[in-house]
């Protein structure tokens, strides 16, 4: 009897400590952690700068930059001559400030389609449907695990062999800067919008040099601007190439680094 008592307060004393581990945190004590410094609002799109591992959004970031080379908190110097190639989109700090703000991601959902619709323009990425009864929405749809007859590929394996031609499509000029890079054979390509300036410096690499690690020594151009590696295609059009009908041109040379 004496053997169960002692083991009883053990275990009471353990689920006490458990307990004094837990503390509530109010969401306004997060704040100053989560909002942007520019705008003062929620981070959207959160970006940090490389240098020194201050987040901001990145539509803020970005104007912020077309005018600066340093940092908006502590006016450190990104670069001289191309800050937007040392910023980086923050996937983790945005899916924590999604997690903690109630129904932020659903307001800008709503806020994104509304502008788009009011401007006649397409959605530049598909719309996450909501868990039925909650605020947050799906993030993966459920696989089967039901065995799939040889020969018939399942409805996942359907859309990883979609490279992204649902997504929407733009049309780019690949051009070579004079005397830096050769002409590739296809100057016009069509890809997802969502693909980035990454993406094309690896597209050039394994084009001009056969070796994917080379896309390191290209730099991307467009209106004579250096592109950050972390622009989608979407957003050089939108933000480079506004009202203009031909496609794009994209002007490839090597690295200033190299």
């Amino acid at each position: 009897m004496c053997g169960c008592s002692s083991i009883w307060q053990r275990v009471c004393y353990n689920s006490r400590s458990v307990f004094q581990m837990e503390k509530r945190i109010r969401l306004r004590n997060l704040n100053p952690h989560i909002t942007c410094q520019i705008c003062h609002g929620y981070l959207i799109d959160a970006t940090t700068v490389t240098e020194c591992l201050h987040t901001f959004c990145k539509s803020c970031l970005v104007k912020h930059l077309e005018d600066n080379n340093t940092c908006p908190t502590c006016d450190i110097v990104i670069h001289q001559s191309h800050p937007l190639q040392y910023i980086s989109y923050d996937r983790t700090m945005q899916d924590i400030v999604y997690k903690v703000v109630p129904n932020l991601q659903e307001m800008e959902l709503k806020r994104e389609q509304e502008f788009f619709k009011k401007r006649g323009l397409p959605l530049p990425r598909p719309q996450l449907p909501l868990v039925p009864g909650s605020q947050q929405p799906v993030m993966e749809a459920p696989v089967a695990t039901t065995p799939v007859p040889h020969g018939k590929p399942s409805s996942s394996s359907r859309r990883q062999d979609d490279l992204h031609r649902a997504d929407e499509q733009v049309n780019i000029h690949l051009v070579a800067s004079q005397g830096s890079l050769r002409q590739v054979k296809r100057r016009f390509i069509r890809c997802s919008a969502q693909a980035t300036v990454t993406h094309i410096k690896k597209f050039l690499a394994h084009k001009l040099y056969h070796n994917l690690e080379k896309y390191k020594d290209v730099d991307i151009f467009c209106n004579e601007e250096l592109l950050g590696k972390d622009h989608t295609l979407k957003f050089v059009c939108i933000t480079r190439w506004r009202f203009k009908v031909s496609p794009p041109s994209i002007f490839g040379s090597q690295s200033v680094d190299g």
